[in-house]
């Protein structure tokens, strides 16, 4: 399966996904439709589905005009979102797999931004000792691929639209629970912006600094900081740092993990 990005609307990423059997594309998050249908066109391959995180605007407004060119296409997202993604065709839920070619996607209930917010990951597929291909967690070897939408940023995470700080937590300690080396494919580059908070908080943080200079290097030459990797934002992310001593010490909520992670989302907020 191979993986490309579409910058979109002001901030936006959107992802499709091509299989090696070169039989369709999927997208997921289709914010408008402009770009998806040029690369389509230039790819030579059908929309075979859309795959939604959740129902913001900015993240389904491309459906009705990709639909117009690839009615048969399926859309997916879960139930709560029923109302409001009139597009769907196909609800998921925690537990469910969806394929691409030879790869299945793990979908995983993450609420906070919104309630019915869902992610999909797609695990390593690794070599077995019989040489066949088979899914896998274990080791340093080829890394997943978790598709989060507005759950997770790098350096930070999404605002509580629906959900609460608890539900946002639970969220994002499923991601937390992935393989170190996950390539997490965040639907917003909002990196740089999320490290100057991080900086404000932990100011003398040597990982967050040194990846902040690294990022503004980046952005500077309009590079692209998705896909992000676990291992890097367990380092960075304060909101993967709920139950950091110095983090804790930092937003003054000693030995009390949820009230961290609700002082950071707050403050940021406001940032």
């Amino acid at each position: 399966m191979k993986i490309e990005q579409l910058s979109a609307l002001q901030s936006n990423y959107i992802f499709l996904l091509i299989s090696e059997a070169a039989d369709g594309v999927v997208v997921i998050d289709p914010g408008q439709a402009d770009s998806v249908l040029a690369r389509l066109q230039g790819l030579h391959l059908p929309l075979v589905a859309i795959w939604h995180t959740h129902h913001h605007h900015d993240h389904v407004g491309g459906d009705r005009q990709l639909l117009a060119h690839y009615p048969q296409a399926k859309v997916y997202g879960s139930r709560h979102d029923a109302e409001r993604i009139p597009t769907l065709t196909d609800f998921v839920e925690e537990g469910d797999s969806l394929t691409v070619g030879d790869r299945a996607a793990a979908v995983m209930e993450v609420p906070g931004h919104t309630l019915g917010h869902v992610a999909y990951y797609f695990p390593p597929v690794l070599e077995s000792e019989s040489g066949k291909k088979s899914d896998g967690t274990v080791g340093d070897g080829p890394p997943g691929d978790l598709f989060c939408g507005d759950t997770l940023f790098s350096g930070g995470c999404g605002r509580l639209f629906e959900g609460t700080p608890v539900q946002m937590l639970r969220s994002l300690d499923k991601f937390r629970q992935l393989p170190n080396n996950t390539r997490i494919w965040c639907a917003h580059e909002y990196t740089e912006s999320n490290l100057n908070f991080a900086c404000s908080i932990v100011p003398d943080d040597p990982n967050i600094n040194r990846y902040r200079q690294e990022i503004q290097r980046r952005r500077q030459h309009q590079e692209a900081t998705v896909p992000t990797c676990l291992a890097i934002e367990k380092e960075i992310n304060l909101f993967l740092r709920w139950d950091d001593p110095q983090v804790q010490q930092a937003v003054g909520t000693p030995n009390d993990p949820i009230r961290t992670f609700a002082r950071l989302r707050g403050r940021k907020d406001l940032f």
